[in-house]
């Protein structure tokens, strides 16, 4: 096991961040695996990284802070916060997150406070945001914590839910054999799907399953579909930002989506789960959502800001992909948004747009990529969904049959 992890962590350090000589580094994660998080700040130093900084961070105190500190105290961002959002801007370390949050952590938090808070901050970090965009090496990857792997695996001991979790968390990750090699053929493929999508310029995708989902989605005539790897502006950095990652994806031009779509895994948001839910569209814009549980939560989410009720992400997954063979509701938007189909509500991507990087934010903005301070994926592919690509003349194109490429 401890060679699996030192590959692991070899893995997200080499292909995930690509880690260069003389760079910075920072790691989020939470105190559930210091050992593995250990292993990734060696193999950081061990590819030249000049400084390793480690945030740590525990639910149950982030939870103390919510319920306790006021709304004008978690609405403020400090000038020691700002001080280091200034120096991210100006050395641009690559970011790590290790997440292993408990799904249920948050509950019992008052998430309309969270929410005014978020959108207190959101306008003082925006440009912050807005000067590190596409400049950044970063990667989430995941590692088990114990609240995690029994809401995962709830009829096994901790001991025994953590090491399923593991073994869940690297089979899905390709980290068996060569896992470096592994993911250059990986990148290579979803490169293949992407140039499929790309040369055929389609106008709109049309989707449909017997759970529901009714639903057609303009692409933006200037977008293109990514997946996998991503390069830095600037440097020319090749770097995986997700691991693990089975997504062909695009941001769709925003003001064109109508329709049902109905959710088919549940959505962890703010420590939270929103479970059996679905989403109604008009004229682009969220009109309606509904779910049996935490509907009050969902209906706050689409209301963050006025970016938060437009699309901005689509993403094609076969339904027969490793994730989902797996059989695991893993409760974690890293792996289940990968397991099938999926969409995004919130902030779109700019380098989905075509020359994107001789533009501003602004001009992607106007060319039709949603703009948000929440980007929030949900998953809604089937075992029978039907996905077409319908191009500017009319003709339609099958992309996804019985819930797998059709090309």
């Amino acid at each position: 096991m401890q060679e699996r992890l030192k590959k692991y962590a070899e893995l997200i350090v080499k292909c995930g961040l690509n880690v260069k000589e003389g760079q910075e580094v920072i790691i989020r994660c939470e105190l559930d695996q210091p050992d593995f998080v250990a292993l990734c700040v060696e193999e950081c130093y061990k590819c030249g990284a000049s400084k390793v900084r480690v945030d740590w961070s525990h639910m149950p105190v982030t939870k103390l802070s919510y319920d306790y500190r006021t709304l004008e105290s978690l609405s403020e961002v400090t000038e020691e916060e700002k001080a280091r959002l200034q120096h991210r801007v100006d050395k641009i370390p690559c970011r790590l997150w290790l997440d292993s949050d408990d799904p249920d952590g948050l509950n019992g938090t008052d998430s309309e406070k969270i929410a005014k808070a978020n959108m207190a901050r959101y306008p003082i970090l925006k440009p912050y945001i807005d000067k590190l965009e596409n400049k950044e090496q970063w990667c989430i990857a995941a590692v088990p914590g114990k609240e995690w792997a029994k809401k995962v695996f709830p009829k096994l001991s901790v001991e025994k839910a953590m090491e399923k979790l593991w073994d869940a968390i690297l089979l899905c990750s390709r980290v068996d054999d060569d896992p470096i090699k592994a993911w250059k053929v990986h990148n290579e493929n979803l490169a293949k799907r992407c140039k499929f999508l790309n040369d055929h310029k389609f106008d709109k995708l049309e989707y449909k399953s017997k759970n529901g989902t009714d639903f057609v989605v303009g692409l933006n005539p200037r977008g293109r579909f990514s997946g996998g790897g991503e390069w830095t502006l600037g440097s020319k950095i090749y770097f995986n930002p997700n691991i693990p990652s089975e997504e062909v994806f695009t941001s769709p031009m925003r003001g064109i989506a109508d329709g049902l779509v109905v959710a088919t895994k549940p959505l962890s948001y703010q420590g939270k789960l929103i479970e059996n839910f679905w989403v109604r569209f008009k004229d682009g814009k969220v009109v309606e959502v509904g779910a049996e549980k935490n509907q009050d939560l969902l209906e706050k989410m689409v209301k963050m800001d006025e970016g938060a009720s437009y699309l901005g992400e689509c993403a094609l997954i076969a339904y027969d992909s490793p994730i989902n063979n797996t059989g695991i509701l893993f409760y974690n938007t890293l792996f289940d948004e990968n397991a099938s189909c999926h969409l995004a509500l919130g902030r779109g991507f700019n380098e989905c747009l075509e020359g994107f990087e001789n533009m501003t934010v602004e001009e992607c903005e106007k060319a039709g990529i949603n703009n948000s301070m929440i980007h929030v994926d949900f998953m809604i592919g089937s075992k029978d969904m039907s996905i077409v690509g319908i191009t500017k003349d009319g003709k339609r194109v099958q992309i996804f049959k019985d819930g797998n490429w059709a090309i």
